[in-house]
């Protein structure tokens, strides 16, 4: 089975409560009035798209009415298609890398959204690509973290600088940074802690470890990465907001969206951050994480191909 089909199978039960409901809305009416818009609302706000977002497609649609794109219920899903489509494919683009030397991933998210196996699959990503990976355990201070990156480490064939539990973040970052320069590494990927209940030391831990990197190697990191976990729904959104204010998050992760009926949420993360969505995880294997392409995704959430 190709990613394509992963994903449109881990997009079920979003589908189900989501797309698959606004074309049974859709099949109910004649015309688009006001009782078909407030139960066309009701349907994206529980799929988690988001007040802000749900509104502004809401007048997307208002205009497109105005405009004779739409001119009938039946026009309503290919409309919202490439809504969704042109939101998520803003800001695109490759995974962003170094011109020369190392390319730094930082990976950030708070604890139990998957941030350590993310690290893993993202390794296994570049590692099938024959790149020289090489990982960081900068989450010193959860029990067992670094012992969990070196595991994974062993089985994607990278090695995985880490100190004693406890350390200094930002000193594991410096040692990783001058191993990966002095070992002609292709790709860095740094972990880091998510102990959201001491928010204030969690994020100058982050800017720290930032500065530090950008300190040892100019122009690092390359790409700021926040691991949000699908099912989370709502939440992502507000975690989403609190990691942009401590870095400049390049890009988004998406976990676990096999397990949710909440996957409007990557609407709403990218419509309401501005930040783009680089990688989607569909289940629990190594190949089950991939880049994000917009337009796949909106295809997979309409049922196509």
């Amino acid at each position: 089975m190709g990613f394509f089909d992963r994903l449109k199978e881990g997009l079920t039960k979003t589908r189900k409560g989501f797309t698959e409901k606004v074309e049974q809305l859709v099949s109910g009416y004649a015309t688009i009035d006001d009782e078909f818009l407030d139960d066309l609302e009701a349907i994206l706000l529980a799929a988690d798209v988001g007040v802000k977002t749900v509104a502004a497609l809401l007048a997307d649609i208002k205009s497109g009415i105005k405009a004779k794109q739409i001119n009938g219920p039946d026009d309503l899903v290919p409309f919202l298609k490439t809504r969704i489509a042109a939101i998520l494919a803003e800001g695109e683009g490759a995974p962003r890398e170094a011109e020369t030397g190392p390319t730094v991933i930082m990976v950030v998210g708070v604890n139990g959204v998957g941030k350590t196996t993310t690290i893993a699959k993202l390794g296994h990503y570049y590692r099938e690509q024959g790149r020289r990976v090489l990982l960081a355990a900068g989450d010193t201070f959860r029990a067992a973290a670094s012992e969990q990156l070196e595991i994974w480490g062993s089985r994607i064939g990278a090695e995985v600088i880490r100190h004693k539990e406890g350390s200094d973040p930002a000193a594991v970052a410096f040692d990783a940074v001058q191993a990966a320069k002095a070992r002609s590494t292709d790709l860095l990927i740094v972990d880091t802690a998510g102990r959201l209940h001491t928010k204030s030391n969690l994020m100058e831990e982050l800017k720290k470890v930032h500065r530090v990197i950008a300190r040892e190697l100019p122009g690092a990191p390359h790409e700021v990465l926040l691991v949000l976990d699908a099912t989370t729904g709502q939440n992502a959104l507000s975690q989403a907001r609190l990691f942009k204010e401590a870095v400049e998050i390049s890009g988004l992760v998406l976990t676990k969206l096999d397990g949710t009926a909440k996957g409007g949420v990557i609407v709403a993360v990218k419509s309401e951050l501005g930040v783009p969505v680089k990688w989607i995880g569909v289940g629990e294997k190594m190949e089950d994480l991939r880049p994000f392409v917009a337009s796949d995704f909106a295809a997979a959430l309409f049922g196509d191909r």
